[in-house]
């Protein structure tokens, strides 16, 4: 499959995967698939575009998704890696966060094998004696 300069054309895609130019142009109208367009009005397809008509292909062809199914699969997988993305932005806070910490307490923490912290004992004195 030869790509031009930004993509590949719509021909050079349904030769490719072996379907029609109109089904690439109904996964569009379905908002399945969102080729970037050429001064002149080309379709052009990017590899990103690309591993996302396979992921199509695969669930209509495959597994006999409908396109309805299909759009539902993909905005739930979109939702997924967002919420991977939040989550790893949390935990790397909470990991600067527990560092710096760490550091405040125990300035060799950070080297340790597993780093550990060791809250001060504190004793209160209740005021009470213990009679026996």
């Amino acid at each position: 499959m030869k790509k031009r300069a930004k993509g590949y054309t719509i021909s050079a895609v349904a030769d490719h995967y072996g379907i029609h130019q109109q089904t690439l142009r109904l996964y569009e109208r379905e908002g399945l698939l969102k080729p970037s367009r050429s001064e002149g009005n080309i379709r052009l397809y990017t590899d990103e575009d690309l591993e996302r008509l396979e992921l199509i292909l695969g669930l209509t062809r495959d597994l006999g998704v409908n396109l309805a199914g299909v759009e539902v699969i993909l905005n739930m997988r979109e939702k997924m890696a967002e919420m991977q993305r939040e989550f790893n932005r949390f935990f790397e806070f909470l990991r600067e966060y527990a560092a710096e910490g760490m550091m405040q307490n125990d300035p060799n923490a950070r080297e340790a094998l597993v780093p550990t912290h060791r809250p001060p004992i504190i004793v209160r004195n209740t005021g009470k004696r213990n009679s026996q």
